[in-house]
């Protein structure tokens, strides 16, 4: 009897051998043209090294809620891949680091966890991070420049 169940279980194993490996497929993200704006435009693609500063901070401070794969946490901590929030507008996206965000729809999803304000870190580590989040998990947008930062930091209102 033990034989039969150990082949069986090899038996099944060849057969679907990653079946429970496989992740439930992430929801379709749509986007639509009105969502759609400059800073979306498809970039050139950035190197390792280029995005390697970025992908630091988000190691520190990003991973934890966000995930290894920038999928997030279902209705908890909002996916960074393909939304309209990280391909869309620069500023909007830089204002997040800097206040924070509760409670907030991402394109028809609900994300109810509190994301603390980065407000603390360096233009240049939210421009790395932010270029790196634009430039991962399937999305390819333009690069964040510390001087953006710095213009959407000193205009800031919380």
């Amino acid at each position: 009897m033990k034989q039969f169940l150990i082949l069986l279980g090899a038996l099944a194993w060849f057969i679907e051998p990653a079946a429970a490996q496989k992740k439930p497929a992430p929801k379709a993200k749509s986007t639509t043209p009105a969502k759609a704006s400059a800073a979306a435009k498809p970039a050139a693609a950035l190197s390792p090294a280029a995005l390697a500063p970025g992908k630091a901070v988000y190691s520190q401070y990003c991973l934890t809620c966000h995930q290894a794969d920038g999928g997030g946490v279902d209705r908890m901590n909002a996916p960074l891949n393909q939304t309209s929030w990280v391909l869309g507008e620069k500023p909007r996206l830089v204002k997040v680091l800097l206040n924070g965000m509760q409670g907030v729809e991402i394109d028809g999803e609900q994300y109810a966890n509190v994301m603390p304000a980065f407000d603390y870190l360096t233009d240049q580590q939210i421009a790395d991070v932010l270029t790196y989040v634009r430039n991962s998990f399937g999305n390819k947008a333009s690069a964040v420049s510390s001087a953006e930062v710095k213009a959407v930091r000193a205009t800031n209102k919380k």
